[in-house]
C-alpha cells in the first residue's frame, strides 16, 4: 500500500494527536487502530487465538495485578494475534486517498514483515516519566482499574508494562532501521508533528 503512513509506538507519546493533525493538513484518511482493538480481539477469541481468547475474560484484577513483564510480553503476542484483522482493513480502503493509522499494534517486526517503506513508518515512545506523569492525570484511568483490589499497585504494574514495551518497540526498531522519535516533554507537539513529516516526506 503505497499511500499508506505508519505512526507505532507506545501509549502517552502523542502518536494519535500527530495523526490527527496530518489528516486534517493534508487530506488523508485516518484510521485509529484503538477503536476497533476490543473486535478485533473478539475476531481472534472466535478464531481460537488462545492470548485475545484469554484477555477478554480476565477481571481487571487479573489483568493489572499479573507482573509487568508478562503483561508486556502477552501484550505483544495479542498484537501479533490481530495484526491480520488490522492489515484486512487497512486494505478496504480506498487507494486514491491516503491513509494515515496508528497504533501499539503496529509492531516493527509485523510491519516488516508486510513490508513497509522506512520512509512510511515512524514509532514514537515516551520516557517512563514523562509517561507516569501525564497517565496519572487522566480522568478515565481509575475506571480502568475498577475491581482492582489495590489501584496502586495496580497502576504502578500498568505503567511498568507501557516502560517495557517502550523499550522492547524502541530496540526493535533500531534493529530493524525505523526510525523512533523519543519523547520527554521537551519539544511541543508541532515540532514533533514537523518531524514526522519530514520523515514522510509530506
Amino acid at each position: 500500500m503505497e499511500g499508506l503512513y505508519i505512526i507505532g509506538g507506545s501509549p502517552c507519546s502523542g502518536k494519535s494527536t500527530i495523526a490527527e493533525m496530518i489528516a486534517e493538513k493534508y487530506d488523508f484518511n485516518y484510521f485509529k487502530v484503538d477503536d476497533y482493538l476490543e473486535q478485533y480481539m473478539k475476531k481472534a477469541q472466535e478464531d481460537g487465538k488462545p492470548l485475545s481468547a484469554r484477555a477478554m475474560q480476565m477481571s481487571p484484577e487479573e489483568t493489572w495485578m499479573r507482573s509487568p513483564r508478562l503483561q508486556t510480553e502477552e501484550e505483544l503476542e495479542i498484537y501479533r494475534e490481530i495484526f491480520t484483522y488490522i492489515w484486512e482493513a487497512l486494505s478496504t480502503f480506498p487507494e486514491k486517498k491516503k491513509i494515515i493509522t496508528e497504533g501499539a499494534a503496529f509492531l516493527p517486526e509485523l510491519v516488516s514483515a508486510v513490508g513497509v517503506d522506512k520512509k512510511h513508518y515512524i514509532n514514537i515512545v515516551p520516557v517512563k516519566d514523562f509517561q507516569y506523569h501525564f497517565y496519572s492525570q487522566r480522568p478515565w484511568v481509575p475506571y480502568i482499574l475498577e475491581g482492582c483490589t489495590d489501584k496502586k499497585k495496580a497502576f504502578e504494574n500498568w505503567m511498568e508494562r507501557d516502560a517495557l514495551f517502550a523499550e522492547t518497540v524502541h530496540a526493535d526498531a533500531k534493529q530493524r532501521g525505523y526510525a523512533c522519535l523519543v519523547t520527554d516533554g521537551s519539544i511541543g507537539i508541532d515540532e514533533m508533528f514537523r518531524t514526522v513529516c519530514n520523515l514522510f516526506e509530506l
